[in-house]
């Protein structure tokens, strides 16, 4: 039972129901310190001087139950590094989600290549996979499914088309660290995946990232690309473009003892995720992102879940963001529609656009790009980080008791 909804909101000028602040992140400890100093005294810094990247890659892959990582410099360079080789190019088609970061379609532009945006799920704020195909022409080359929030896109359905359709698929599972589907890690199911190991990830050196892969000679034209061309000795490669897109041995090293802590932070999450679910399922208004059946296992990067103003006596999302805020529970109200950020009509106008893409194509990839689920999904949903999750089962009681605060005095809320 949620409990706490009684006295006056704190933005309001009553009491707040928190008044200390959530886990603080990064986590680190002695050991992180020591083996990060015997880096800096090692004077080996860079990738192939040490041996600390060598062996986070070892590490991770076999972690993740992939025979072959890339560590790169961040998760968007991983997105770049896998789409070349994934050989897509400029002039191909590569079908995206609309609720994601800006990071998934700036690496399908960095090929001079054409996202293509498939509409949400409302329920799973996923990719809906039932409507890939709808979406494929003749240059469609490769989808890129989006873990978000560490959740699974429904993999069987994207994996279906791809198949039948003759489609790369590259999963993007940025913020999935351990998430699984039907038992396998996200991240190993598709041709390729990638990571960001960024300052907010649950597994975090500040910057960083990976490519998976079962291929081998995918991951060695990853190589070649990512340190300027140059292939791995004896690696049997075709000369090709490239770019320096290393891992330092720093942050190796950070991400190997990060990656000792990984598994316990990840079972915190899960058992508190499960416990708020179950407290926020007591409140009208409040609709928690559903997991998909397949996905066995949720990294929880994120806590997300819908905020229907009709029950909270048509309190504006954002006023309640504040009101959240007050009550000493920060949250947000995530992603605005990818496919409607200006940037992208700029593209479309450049020079090098209009030569690769005719205008009834960039015509008809305006009328195509409507994603009105994810519209309506933008305006309602809600965000916790998570940090919020690596607290105890009081904190996530508080949480919940915030929210049935806020809406005992939604309508006062509302006219404030």
């Amino acid at each position: 039972m949620v409990k706490g909804a009684v006295s006056q909101p704190a933005l309001l000028g009553g009491e707040p129901v928190r008044k200390r602040g959530f886990p603080g992140w990064p986590v680190w400890e002695k050991g992180d310190e020591e083996a990060w100093l015997q880096v800096l005294r090692s004077g080996k810094w860079y990738r192939g001087s040490g041996k600390a990247v060598d062996a986070f890659e070892a590490k991770f892959a076999s972690v993740m139950g992939s025979p072959h990582c890339l560590a790169v410099a961040n998760g968007t360079s991983a997105l770049m590094t896998a789409l070349h080789g994934l050989d897509v190019q400029a002039g191909d088609e590569v079908i995206v989600p609309p609720y994601t970061f800006i990071a998934t379609v700036n690496a399908v532009l960095s090929k001079s290549a054409l996202p293509v945006f498939v509409d949400s799920d409302a329920r799973t704020f996923q990719m809906d996979a039932s409507k890939i195909e709808a979406a494929v022409t003749d240059r469609t080359v490769a989808v890129i499914p989006v873990h978000i929030a560490g959740a699974a896109a429904n993999m069987d359905r994207v994996m279906e088309v791809a198949r039948r359709r003759k489609l790369k698929v590259l999963e993007d599972a940025a913020q999935a660290h351990l998430g699984e589907w039907r038992g396998r890690k996200l991240g190993t199911i598709g041709d390729t995946g990638t990571y960001s190991f960024q300052a907010s990830k649950n597994l975090n050196s500040g910057e960083g990232g990976a490519v998976l892969s079962a291929d081998s000679a995918f991951i060695e034209r990853c190589f070649a690309y990512h340190t300027n061309s140059s292939p791995r000795k004896g690696a049997a490669v075709a000369p090709a473009q490239g770019a320096n897109l290393r891992l330092t041995e720093f942050q190796a090293t950070l991400l190997m003892t990060q990656m000792e802590r990984l598994e316990t932070q990840s079972k915190l999450r899960d058992a508190n995720a499960a416990h708020l679910t179950k407290l926020l399922g007591e409140i009208s208004g409040i609709i928690p992102a559903k997991l998909e059946d397949g996905c066995t296992r949720s990294a929880w990067h994120l806590y997300m879940f819908r905020y229907n103003a009709g029950e909270f006596a048509g309190l504006p999302r954002e006023r309640f963001l504040k009101a959240m805020a007050a009550e000493g529970v920060p949250c947000s109200g995530g992603y605005t529609p990818l496919n409607k950020q200006p940037f992208l009509e700029n593209v479309l106008q450049s020079r090098g656009y209009q030569r690769l893409f005719s205008a009834e194509r960039l015509r008809q990839w305006r009328e195509r790009n409507q994603c009105p689920v994810n519209d309506k999904l933008c305006t309602e949903g809600v965000w916790f980080t998570q940090t919020m999750l690596l607290g105890g089962r009081e904190d996530m009681e508080q949480i919940a008791a915030a929210i049935s605060k806020i809406r005992a005095h939604a309508a006062a809320l509302a006219k404030g």
